[in-house]
């Protein structure tokens, strides 16, 4: 199954399963979750640390590196579907909730193809 293929919930549930499997709930508090994506967060940085942006668009021509890449992101989407889960959170609405705050902050006619004196999406 591929990102077309699969929803939000599908992965929740995926998520959900594995957690409950392993009897993980009990070491599943929001706090900890939220230091466990920053730590997976971390380790998806270490792979472009070092790098400059161009070496850094690079990484997609390296199966190697991709997959490297991939996993750490895998890791940081877990994290955040278990604090979903564990939080009760509707990650899609809450997404197009704040995209729409985005959209307000950062005007198309006004951000395109600059940043200007706003930093980015996150805050």
């Amino acid at each position: 199954m591929n990102d077309s293929q699969t929803t939000i919930a599908d992965l929740r549930e995926l998520v959900r399963q594995f957690v409950d499997e392993r009897d993980w709930q009990q070491f599943h508090s929001p706090k900890n979750l939220a230091m466990a994506l920053a730590i997976e967060a971390a380790e998806l940085m270490e792979h472009f640390q070092w790098i400059d942006l161009s070496t850094s668009r690079e990484v997609s021509a390296d199966e190697d590196k991709l997959t490297a890449v991939g996993e750490e992101l895998a890791d940081v989407l877990s994290y955040t579907l278990a604090l979903a889960n564990s939080l009760g959170i509707d990650i899609a609405t809450a997404h197009r909730r704040k995209m729409l705050m985005n959209a307000e902050k950062y005007p198309a006619d006004e951000f395109r193809g600059r940043f200007g004196d706003k930093k980015s999406l996150a805050d």
